[in-house]
């Protein structure tokens, strides 16, 4: 239970007042001692403090032996062991020594000793207040305890405790740690008056299960009441929802937000800010934050590194890595992941086979098989397939779904039907219960139209239960994010969406846009597959883009899937008709259309 006692002479803390000191004394001895302990910078100058209080006797004195506790278990340079011998020695420690033990252990990371102060506080009869459960609850949160969590939520509720907002804000941070966030929610709304720290305690809860729409309508909610000032923490989770919805412009404002109400931007958070910039598609602003940093650190320079992968200008990514090389930073797994994806996107086929040769020989990093499915990626983008089979046979670790599935895409991408029947049935070994390989492997039956083997799969599939992830498109207008997935009638613009989709699809035709048909697979007539491309979530963003946003604006699309050849085709047009700029972010990368040309140099 608690830790074992240091001082194992107890006769030396039986101390007795001094019959000889007055009252009036012992009070001036109390003060004194005190005004000492504040002073206090080391163990070794409290343990003098220490002898003092023993030799008056006043370590019977509920107010200095707390203070006593405190100092020495929340101190930065304190000692939890000596705390918990003082604490032992304690006939009849109160409320306030209970709770500086728990928020000490807490302190100390020893959560679960946290947990056990705590029942030994309720056996004993003393009663706990609002300072004993924000600590207690933190000790739940980190040590994974859900149920005594729950428990200590319903000694909450009898002892009346649960309007108090620092309770109520420590609840909602608990739940949302364990995912738990329809609880976070209930305490948040049942709350009579927030806080800044309520608000960015409910906000952090959605943003750890990746609810980022949520966190979004969230801060809106709190910035529409005009009475908060966004904590740091807040407008992070703010950023990562930014950054992973492509939201741009609100992006910007929580930048702006950053820059008035903080003083001097952490490296965390610099870094945060160049995360989102390359991530929403502006890699330019990104990049001259990058330049602008006073330091850098290691993540700096992968984000950076992985951010220009992403947009397709790998020799620049190498670049950089070798100036955080000259720099002094050594590389660690995780950058070179991003070097290998640099090299991958770029089509540096012998450059990234030497950064994993140097990764391994050089810096004596190990490959993950993260490295290994960047490498057969890499390959498999060259359409060096054949290698990169071999490769994934000569692993010396064993591959996994991710690699296979990397080898798979690149079999579909370049027609290879015979090595993509193989590279399934390795994944489908692996029990792999994800949907999008059986996907694959039915596209390329139908794209050689093999229907009885597309039926095959497809019954396979619903047999063991799989459900397709539907593609969507995000489009960021007015500050505000539109989801929309293929065939969408649910906007009630639709009709005008439709219209628009029309008129595009007339202007397409005079720049001798002609429809690719063979990404419908499925087994019906020409115009059924056309009229199905025509209303592919992409093209219906654009549409709706181009209707609200002013001419000549940028638009910026974020997709959950890889984007098809027609809809890339389709959109290097649009970006010549309408003379716009079109950022499209897939899940693999960023492909900026402008003038009838894409960055990606029609290699992805």
């Amino acid at each position: 239970m608690i830790r074992t006692p240091v001082l194992n002479k107890t006769h030396l803390l039986l101390s007795t007042k001094d019959p000889k000191l007055t009252e009036f004394d012992l009070r001036l001895k109390e003060q004194e001692c005190l005004s000492l302990l504040k002073r206090c910078k080391s163990m070794e100058e409290l343990k003098q403090v220490h002898v003092q209080i023993l030799k008056f006797g006043l370590i019977w004195d509920s107010f200095c032996a707390g203070n006593l506790v405190a100092s020495c278990a929340l101190s930065d340079w304190g000692s939890m062991d000596y705390a918990c011998s003082i604490f032992r020695q304690l006939e009849e420690p109160g409320t306030f020594v209970f709770n500086t033990m728990i928020r000490g252990h807490v302190k100390d990371a020893s959560f679960e000793e946290a947990l056990l102060v705590y029942y030994e506080m309720i056996e004993r009869g003393i009663e706990a207040d609002n300072f004993t459960y924000p600590a207690l609850l933190k000790a739940c949160a980190r040590s994974l305890a859900l149920e005594e969590g729950m428990q200590i939520h319903g000694h909450i509720f009898k002892l009346g405790l649960k309007d108090d907002v620092f309770v109520q804000n420590s609840l909602i941070s608990m739940y949302g740690k364990f995912g738990e966030v329809k609880h976070s929610c209930v305490v948040f709304e049942q709350m009579d008056q927030k806080t800044v720290a309520s608000w960015s305690a409910i906000i952090g809860a959605h943003a750890s299960l990746g609810l980022w729409c949520e966190c979004l309508m969230l801060f809106g909610d709190m910035s529409s009441e005009e009475l908060w000032r966004a904590e740091e923490s807040t407008l992070v989770s703010v950023l990562s929802a930014c950054t992973q919805l492509g939201a741009l412009d609100l992006g910007r404002c929580t930048h702006g937000s950053l820059l008035r109400n903080i003083s001097g931007l952490n490296v965390i958070v610099q870094t945060s800010l160049i995360d989102m910039y390359v991530k929403c598609g502006c890699l330019e602003k990104g990049w001259r934050l990058f330049q602008n940093m006073a330091k850098k650190n290691q993540l700096s320079y992968t984000v950076m590194i992985s951010g220009l992968a992403m947009h397709g200008h790998g020799r620049e990514a190498l670049r950089v890595f070798s100036e955080m090389l000259e720099e002094g930073l050594v590389p660690d797994d995780v950058v070179y992941v991003g070097v290998l994806s640099a090299c991958s996107h770029a089509g540096l086929v012998n450059e990234g086979l030497q950064c994993f040769n140097s990764m391994k020989f050089e810096h004596g990093i190990e490959p993950t098989v993260r490295h290994y499915g960047c490498l057969v990626d890499l390959m498999g983008r060259a359409g060096l397939l054949n290698e990169a089979f071999k490769l994934i046979n000569s692993m010396p670790i064993k591959p996994n779904d991710v690699v296979w599935r990397s080898l798979l895409s690149a079999c579909k991408v370049h027609h290879n039907l015979e090595l993509g029947e193989i590279v399934a049935k390795n994944i489908f070994q692996l029990n792999s219960r994800n949907p999008s390989d059986y996907l694959v492997l039915s596209n390329m039956y139908a794209r050689a139209q093999r229907w009885e083997d597309v039926a095959r799969i497809r019954t396979e599939m619903v047999c063991k239960g799989f459900k397709q992830t539907p593609g969507f498109s995000l489009v960021e207008v007015k500050r505000k994010v539109y989801k929309f997935v293929s065939q969408d009638t649910s906007y009630p613009q639709c009709d005008d969406i439709y219209e628009m989709i029309h008129q595009m699809e007339w202007q397409l035709k005079f720049e001798g846009y002609s429809p690719d048909t063979s990404h419908v697979l499925l087994d019906v007539d020409e115009e059924e597959k056309r009229q199905r491309l025509k209303a592919h979530s992409q093209k219906l963003a654009i549409a709706f883009a181009l209707i609200h946003t002013s001419q000549g604006s940028p638009i910026r699309i974020a997709r959950n899937l890889r984007m098809c050849n027609d809809c890339h085709t389709y959109t290097k047009y649009i970006s010549i008709i309408y003379e716009r700029e079109i950022t499209v972010r897939d899940h693999y990368q960023f492909h900026h259309f402008k003038n009838g040309t894409c960055s990606c140099r029609d290699y992805w």
